[in-house]
């Protein structure tokens, strides 16, 4: 039937199809829901079809889940989208834990492939027609040849062309947000770091910086990039290093050359913000924003996601420092549905957002195997669901934009 949402299995060649006698379904925490058609969006042309391996997919056939004669199938989202379930899954008992991607139920309706999700940030910067052109080796050699033997060119080059990282890619298009990487360092072992992860765990998908930059280095990327860049944004602390703060005194003497050439675009920090001295060096530095990764404003949830050296209460003192000194401050938060959406957590998070009001929540799909997630965090059924929680967030906390990346505020 045409209007019938159908579960999707592929075969062991990658081949997808779609299985007619067996109703789509996804997860929610541990859950197993039947789609509905609101909970649908037309699959992005930029999104990409992954089947996970040793994970035989889930349908709901004659009023039963069941399980499927087929490998599970799932989106992985481009930027702007949130997903609201994850895939349905039965995983083999001696499947591996998955890489890291941001896993999403993916069906067929009205013969067309559709999502699990929310359209919820204008995504034209982000979109990926806008990087990986034919011109990117040619702009990398022009900027190595404007910034020689600058070593963090020479990382954001890598990071461009084997990791296709966006915000590498924007320093050598000269456009909007562009990564600094300084610190080889962290000071938490989050469960989903993406550089640096141990060998019996998931490959992290991209390797971590073993230097630190000089202040030169540092400063001589910020001045290059805010001359050229329309809406330039230089921000430290990207997917390729620990945390920024950590070289702090490097970041606050690089900020006064920056200012001291230039006073244009923003100059941002991507941080944990768990090193509060740090924080407020950069801070008095000039620093213009903050966005600051957070997974819960429950205490014990947080240090079970982070497994950090420091506690929440530094994260809420870095914010603090920064909204007194007017520094535009929004929240990484790293989202997993059934998780973030408890009842629990939301009553944490009206408490965190009326103490610190933040101008901005960033809701961002974490990257991490839904049944490892959940093996650490204790299960609970209470749950609001995706649009619920966001509806909720937003009716009250007006003021505050949700969105999914970093906006331009200068």
């Amino acid at each position: 039937m045409k209007n019938q949402i159908s579960a999707l299995i592929a075969n062991d060649a990658g081949e997808i199809f779609d299985v007619p006698d067996a109703e789509g379904v996804g997860r929610v925490g541990e859950q197993f829901f039947k789609l509905k058609p609101e909970d649908l969006i037309k699959l992005p042309d930029s999104a990409d079809l992954m089947f996970l391996p040793d994970r035989k997919a889930v349908g709901f056939r004659r009023g039963e889940f069941v399980t499927l004669k087929g490998r599970a199938v799932s989106a992985i989202l481009p930027q702007g989208y949130t997903r609201t379930h994850l895939p349905a899954f039965q995983k083999n008992p001696h499947a591996k834990i998955l890489p890291l991607y941001g896993y999403t139920a993916v069906v067929l309706y009205k013969n067309e492939l559709h999502a699990a999700a929310l359209y919820t940030d204008e995504n034209f910067k982000w979109d990926p027609q806008n990087y990986n052109t034919r011109d990117l080796k040619k702009f990398i050699r022009r900027v190595k040849k404007d910034l020689p033997d600058n070593r963090i060119v020479a990382q954001v080059a890598k990071c461009s062309l084997e990791w296709h990282c966006l915000t590498a890619q924007n320093l050598f298009y000269r456009r909007w947000e562009c990564g600094v990487p300084t610190s080889p360092k962290c000071n938490a072992n989050c469960l989903g770091c993406i550089s640096l992860q141990q060998s019996e765990c998931c490959p992290s998908p991209q390797s971590r910086i073993n230097f630190v930059p000089t202040v030169e280095e540092i400063s001589d990327i910020g001045i290059y990039h805010l001359t050229h860049a329309p809406e330039g944004i230089i921000s430290f602390g990207q997917g390729c290093e620990g945390e920024p703060s950590l070289q702090a005194e490097k970041i606050c003497a690089a900020i006064k050359k920056i200012r001291e050439k230039t006073s244009r675009g923003q100059i941002n920090i991507n941080t944990n913000a768990g090193f509060t001295a740090g924080i407020k060096k950069i801070v008095d530095a000039g620093l213009n924003s903050m966005r600051v990764s957070i997974i819960s404003a429950n205490d014990e949830n947080y240090q079970k996601y982070y497994r950090a050296g420091y506690a929440l209460d530094a994260v809420k003192n870095s914010v603090l420092y920064a909204l007194d000194k007017n520094v535009h401050v929004s929240l990484n938060l790293l989202y997993m549905p059934g998780f973030n959406d408890r009842v629990n957590e939301f009553d944490a998070w009206e408490k965190f957002l009326e103490e610190l009001p933040v101008q901005m929540i960033q809701v961002r799909n974490l990257n991490y195997d839904p049944d490892e997630f959940f093996s650490v965090m204790s299960q609970d059924k209470n749950f609001l669901g995706t649009k619920k929680f966001l509806r909720e967030l937003q009716k009250n906390f007006p003021t505050l934009t949700i969105g999914n990346f970093s906006h331009y505020v200068i």
